[in-house]
């Protein structure tokens, strides 16, 4: 039998800093609620996005595009989580249990659906759309696997140079936009991938060793740099990717998505006095913990909440309101209560997945494995969330960087991965 919540929450020892917790826990559902308010689907199953039908409202995204939050808790966590377990392959496996398990369960339940769907022809309409869209948040998942593999090394640059480590990857992602809008130079612009969510990344360890000291300048600076690179360069208005547009913020991140990271870790740490003080309070600690431990799954399976509500009222034959209307905005509340208890249930059929499982004794064996591990896991990742799951029997492709994949190829990379990283981790790789 599992601890409870509760208990959980009681035996949280004085020296956590609960103000992490809360941050991630407050990140991810601010992505959950914006793709599901973003989501603008008509009556012929087609899903836009509420950000291109009321362009204005692309300037919310300088408030509500947390995921740089997210990533900066992360290099908190990992940085405390690699130091108390040291050896490569461990820290993988300890770091990417919760993590990979319920991703490849989604991974598994979505491929068998698409399956059925495909071969008994119904895989037209809003059905369609959803398995091409339902894997698309799977780029998180991928990122956070390369924040995970790159921990180790770059926490080591992090304790012998500090600041000049997160200098020396803003650069990097400086040196990027430069050569892709200057110089015009192709593919460069993937390497920011790495360039930008690392440095937000770096921000972590900073910060988890008390080196964040002066958040307004920090917050101020990022804001400043966002809006003159907005108004002066190439770049758009929102910080979350937006149909069609030539360039975008997100994919690949540009220079002003790092800019926005710096205003919203500052700005989150600005807050941290109020906020430490909410999550002290017992119930709001004993949420925030509840909610921790489902997070990952309630994230996998948002999506699928949001497409099976828009697909019942579709299949009740009711005439969804064109987007942004008066009719739209007064159905939103009672749309995103149905997504909400949707995703509960579908939490509670998958959250054992996310469980924590006991530690197994490891060797300190197995460093190469787990690093060749977790590049596959990373690969499949990332090539599924380009793919999705429509035209699965079709040999439908997306390129990924340069490279097509399919998504049984990308299925079988993760999976391949994740059992790489599993095994080495147990101490079974010599």
């Amino acid at each position: 039998m599992g601890i409870s919540a509760r208990e959980l929450a009681a035996a949280t020892p004085a020296s956590r800093d609960r103000y992490v917790d809360l941050l991630r826990v407050a990140s991810l559902s601010v992505v959950v609620l914006g793709h599901w308010l973003m989501a603008a689907v008509t009556t012929d199953g087609q899903v836009g996005n509420l950000l291109a039908v009321v362009p204005g409202l692309q300037a919310a995204t300088w408030l509500f595009q947390v995921m740089p939050v997210f990533f900066f808790v992360g290099g908190f966590s990992h940085a405390l989580a690699h130091r108390s377990r040291p050896r490569y392959a461990a820290f993988l496996r300890a770091r990417l249990q919760r993590l990979l398990r319920p991703t490849m369960v989604f991974v598994g339940v979505w491929g068998a659906a698409a399956l059925v769907l495909q071969l008994s022809g119904a895989d037209g309409g809003l059905t369609g759309v959803a398995l091409r869209l339902v894997t698309q948040p799977l780029w998180f998942i991928g990122i956070y696997l390369a924040m995970v593999a790159f921990t180790p090394p770059l926490l080591r640059l992090h304790e012998r140079w500090g600041w000049g480590a997160f200098a020396a990857l803003a650069g990097g992602a400086v040196a990027v936009d430069v050569l892709r809008f200057a110089a015009d130079i192709p593919f460069v612009e993937f390497l920011n991938f790495a360039f930008v969510w690392l440095a937000v990344h770096q921000l972590g360890f900073l910060r988890a060793d008390g080196m964040i000291r002066r958040p307004a300048p920090l917050a101020g600076a990022g804001l400043l740099g966002a809006a003159a690179l907005v108004a002066l360069g190439p770049y758009p208005l929102s910080m979350v990717g937006m149909p069609g547009e030539k360039v975008s913020n997100m994919a690949p991140p540009t220079l002003a998505l790092l800019c926005h990271g710096l205003w919203m870790v500052g700005a989150v740490e600005l807050l941290r006095g109020p906020g430490t003080r909410l999550v002290a309070r017992a119930g709001v600690w004993r949420a925030v913990v509840t909610a921790n431990g489902v997070a990952m799954t309630a994230f996998l399976w948002h999506l699928t909440a949001m497409l099976g509500v828009y697909g019942a009222l579709l299949g009740l034959d009711r005439e969804l309101p064109a987007p942004a209307t008066g009719a739209w905005w007064a159905q939103v509340p009672l749309r995103l209560l149905a997504a909400a208890l949707l995703t509960a249930l579908l939490v509670a059929a998958f959250r054992r997945f996310e469980a924590p499982v006991p530690a197994a004794p490891s060797t300190g064996a197995g460093g190469p494995a787990a690093a060749v591990g977790i590049t596959l896991a990373l690969l499949g990742v990332l090539g599924l969330s380009l793919t999705g799951f429509a035209g699965l029997l079709d040999g439908h492709s997306a390129t990924l960087i340069a490279v097509p994949v399919t998504a049984p190829a990308a299925v079988g990379l993760a999976l391949a991965g994740w059992l790489l990283v599993e095994r080495a981790g147990r101490g079974g790789s010599r």
